[in-house]
């Protein structure tokens, strides 16, 4: 009876999570319009290197890939349409040095596994949404930046104490986004978790609240965002267990456009934006902000 209670409880929530944003339900928490942070937007900016930029600006805006269910990192209102977090931000920023007002970015929603072809199809000019940089990434895509470091956790139900790190996942059902990261990890390091996929994390937490897995696991940033969410129902257990550094993702060939996002980048950092977007967004799930790392400038292939 009890555990019955408790899904119902969870389904609950959920209902009450998808409910969040329309006439007349309660507020949702997470980044508030009237808080966000403005960018001044560079006049005159030309960038005649960057076939993507050229494209952008003939059709009049950007097309930026983002996540939709990051509560805090990437998240979409289901009854605006408006999209926040401090991925958000980021694009935000980056496209005012680009000579972008907001109202000329087209937030597009791309799931992790289809990351790398959007850029390479062109679906969008470049992606920010917890994208992590590493060399295999690299032979497929550009990355400007790192502009943020996270670090793989796990979430699991406030109830559950067997699970306190990636030594305690054996025979664990553990739920993580098809082609991210933190798959590939659990999937190489630790073989006797029974792994389970799906295109998005919340997919995974939906079926974490209604004990359909055990935990679910990918970097601690966006498990925090929905361990604040639900405090009495969800928790991030244990240290972080590895480095992933974020990037902004662009075509592979455009090193043009990768290095005018590392330069715009290190302008926000040093002119405070990026601390005023952190504080505004992620900070309000309780993670303290680490210094950004330095940008990796790597050479043109």
């Amino acid at each position: 009876m009890q555990r019955t209670r408790r899904t119902l409880t969870a389904l609950l929530l959920v209902l009450l999570a998808v409910a969040c944003g329309k006439e007349g339900s309660p507020p949702v928490k997470g980044p508030q319009p009237d808080e966000l942070p403005e960018y001044r937007v560079a006049k005159d900016f030309r960038l005649p290197g960057s076939s993507t930029w050229q494209k952008a600006k003939r059709r009049g805006r950007l097309v930026v890939g983002a996540k939709e269910d990051q509560p805090y990192m990437g998240e979409k209102d289901p009854a605006t349409g408006v999209y926040s977090g401090f991925d958000i931000e980021i694009a935000k920023m980056v496209s005012a040095s680009l000579g972008f007002g907001p109202k000329t970015i087209q937030f597009r929603t791309i799931a992790s596994a289809n990351r790398e072809t959007a850029l390479q199809n062109g679906q969008i000019d470049y992606y920010v949404g917890t994208y992590t940089i590493n060399d295999n990434r690299k032979k497929l895509v550009g990355f400007a930046g790192p502009y943020y470091m996270a670090g793989q956790s796990l979430l699991v139900r406030t109830d559950e104490n067997d699970i306190n790190g990636p030594q305690d996942l054996d025979g664990k059902r553990v739920c993580s986004a098809a082609g991210s990261t933190p798959f590939q990890r659990i999937e190489a390091d630790h073989p006797k978790a029974d792994l389970v996929a799906y295109d998005t994390y919340s997919v995974c937490v939906d079926n974490l609240l209604t004990f359909q897995v055990d935990a679910v696991t990918t970097d601690d940033t966006i498990l925090m965002g929905y361990a604040a969410k639900v405090p009495d129902e969800l928790k991030v257990v244990g240290k972080p267990f590895s480095e992933e550094p974020y990037g902004i993702g662009v075509p592979r060939a455009d090193n043009a456009l990768r290095f005018a996002i590392d330069d715009a980048l290190a302008a926000h950092e040093k002119n405070g934006d990026w601390q005023k977007a952190y504080d505004a967004t992620l900070g309000l799930s309780g993670r303290k902000a680490t210094p950004p790392p330095p940008i990796d400038r790597y050479p043109a292939s």
